[in-house]
């Protein structure tokens, strides 16, 4: 960590001469910092202070309860203070401007200087401590206890109700249940249409346009353990599968491989395996936690989900209005939310796992209906959660499920226009639904929705058991995020972040490929200096063979704005310019695959994308990542 020290200094020394900032006295607190925290001063204490900066941005002064721990010299801690007085009137507190209402250029660059100085180390991709991942898993089965307990609190349709409370929750799931009805009606019966047809009739509701719910297979690993091309010789089913989507209709390639029913096993709700719950690298203050499907759930969550997605992006309602691919609406509304004032972006903590099954079965949609019959097949119901054992789910998915990142957004969107409707005082009609599309937005768990329903849809998310992040969710001030990107009063504020460790030598490949593309990041966000502090350490790292290059050539080299590229010899076949550089080489593992199996894969192929020459014989992940010197074209 000491080299991302060093580094830090040099992105603090570019910055001070940005804003004509020294920033000794800086330095000499940051040292004496790491040498008494550690990594984790650079890691989590400094992208605390940052959302503090960002929480001060927003609430347009800095308040008492921001940077705790931090020396203060009348309202403004002294660390970055040459900084922060740029932005921050020191002895009040109050946001600076420049008499008419404007931001000062100076403020926009040094508050991009203090959330790159501050927050470039807090998502890198580090292992927390095991006290922090037990904590992590502690609070996955924590928040299971407390969804039940939500849920247990919710009056049956039917029953009076005589508390205020009562009457608070029986009056969201209501509004819930109609809202999500209007919104996603359409989308749901033709759903509810298709698999009907498929499942029951064996014949595509559609004939004009084929088969819909096709199933494929993810790259991620699963409970089961199979990886690769062994996933399309699976030999485990279970009966709730079997109800909906019979084994022989949707894995094996026709009917005539009905011997290879001889070799499955059909397990009952009770020998299901359960998801097996796992920590990934996120960053070194919290872990990801995951859940690894069953192969058999994976694959029939992929053929649900997809074409879930395909109808909410066909459909005129809500396509504004829901994202699964593209971020760049959101990242320009969130844009037009800094300069206008006009729209707030909310985030969540542990969105995914507050979804309840509960209100999905029954408040999304219909119970009963194809469609959610075929989310509660392709629904895990137990997790096996490392130190807890084995606990049945309240959540509808845990990440990892093919179908929570689609039904998350259901439901949110659906949230987002409760809350408006209570604001506005009357029923939300589809008229009003189509006013507002340019102006709501959900992709995952980033929402967007006009500032003055935002308290609102905050707290018809809580009463429904979500938890709004307070720290990455803004609306009073000028500052906005949504899906990685940060706006200002207008202005890009977005940071080039560190995802690795920098590279001891060349074998260390991912974290040469990962400096490399943050060389890049820096330059073309134009902190040159900086670029250049990690270009002299690529340069040694690799031997000196770290050309000029286009960003569109193989060759891991560097980018600059002029088209210019190191050439250093011509092809005697193409007759091109060839540059000796280091090129990224991966092959899949070794695995094999039946006939039958083969033609499985063939016949469930999707996309313009052939499969590769070796498809059959190498299939999945790559072991390792590994840079081959090669004569590639520069450009």
């Amino acid at each position: 960590m000491k080299s991302l020290l060093l580094f830090w200094r040099e992105v603090q020394v570019e910055l001070g001469t940005w804003c004509r900032v020294c920033t000794d006295r800086d330095w000499e607190t940051i040292t004496a910092r790491f040498e008494q925290e550690g990594d984790e001063f650079l890691t989590i204490t400094l992208p605390d202070f940052g959302k503090d900066f960002e929480r001060s941005l927003d609430q347009g002064r800095v308040t008492p309860d921001l940077f705790k721990g931090y020396k203060k010299r009348q309202k403004l801690p002294v660390l970055l203070g040459g900084f922060l007085e740029l932005v921050f009137d020191r002895s009040t507190g109050l946001l600076l401007d420049d008499g008419r209402g404007e931001v000062p250029l100076q403020a926009i660059e040094a508050i991009f200087a203090v959330r790159q100085l501050t927050l470039m180390f807090g998502k890198m991709l580090k292992p927390c401590t095991p006290a922090r991942e037990s904590a992590a898993l502690a609070a996955y089965v924590e928040t299971e206890g407390e969804l039940e307990h939500l849920w247990s609190l919710f009056p049956e349709p039917g029953d009076s109700v005589t508390s205020i409370h009562g009457r608070r929750l029986a009056n969201a799931r209501s509004e819930f249940t109609r809202i999500s009805r209007m919104l996603f009606g359409n989308v749901l019966r033709q759903m509810d249409r298709e698999i009907f047809y498929e499942t029951e009739r064996n014949e595509p509701a559609h004939p004009d346009q084929g088969w819909q719910i096709r199933p494929k297979h993810g790259p991620g690993s699963t409970a089961d353990r199979l990886v690769g091309n062994g996933k399309f010789d699976q030999y485990e089913w279970t009966e709730r599968l079997e109800n909906i989507f019979p084994f022989g209709e949707y894995a094996i390639p026709s009917w005539r491989s009905y011997y290879i029913l001889d070799r499955v096993r059909f397990l009952t709700p009770g020998e299901e395996r359960p998801v097996k719950v796992i920590s990934v690298p996120k960053t070194q203050k919290t872990p990801r936690l995951i859940a690894k499907e069953p192969t058999c759930m994976q694959y029939m969550q992929q053929a649900v989900s997809q074409r879930l997605v395909d109808l909410l992006e066909d459909d005129k309602l809500v396509r504004e209005m829901i994202g699964f691919t593209d971020q760049m609406p959101n990242q320009q509304m969130a844009m037009m939310g800094s300069l206008t004032g006009e729209l707030a972006t909310l985030d969540l903590s542990e969105a995914s796992d507050r979804v309840s099954w509960q209100l999905v079965r029954e408040d999304l949609w219909y119970d009963g209906s194809p469609f959610i019959e075929a989310l509660d097949a392709t629904r895990s119901r137990r997790a096996d959660v490392p130190g807890w054992g084995i606990h049945t789910l309240t959540k509808f998915a845990s990440m990892g499920s093919a179908l929570t990142f689609p039904i998350e957004a259901m439901v949110f969107l659906t949230c987002a226009f409760v809350g408006i409707q209570r604001v506005l005082g009357r029923p939300v009609t589809r008229e009003i639904i189509s006013n507002l599309s340019s102006s709501v937005r959900v992709y995952g768990d980033d929402i967007i929705v006009p500032v003055e329903f935002a308290t609102a849809v905050i707290e018809v998310l809580e009463a429904l058991g979500f938890k709004v992040n307070d720290r990455k969710s803004f609306w009073t001030g000028r500052f906005r995020e949504s899906c990685g990107a940060e706006f200002y009063a207008g202005e890009d504020v977005s940071i080039t972040r560190v995802r690795r460790d920098f590279p001891r030598s060349r074998h260390d490949a991912q974290e040469v490929v990962s400096t490399v593309s943050l060389r890049n990041q820096l330059y073309w966000a134009g902190l040159w200096k900086s670029a250049s502090y990690l270009d002299e350490l690529l340069n040694d790292v690799l031997a000196g063979r770290y050309p000029a290059v286009q960003p569109e050539s193989p060759a891991i080299g560097r980018h600059s704005y002029s088209d210019e590229y190191d050439i250093e010899r011509e092809s005697d076949q193409l007759h091109c310019p060839l540059v000796k550089g280091y090129v990224v080489e991966s092959r899949p593992p070794v695995s094999e695959i039946s006939g039958e199996g083969a033609l499985l894969k063939c016949l469930t192929h999707e996309g313009l994308e052939p499969l590769s020459v070796e498809h059959l014989e190498r299939q999945g992940r790559p072991d390792a990542v590994r840079l081959k010197l090669r004569w590639v074209k520069p450009y």
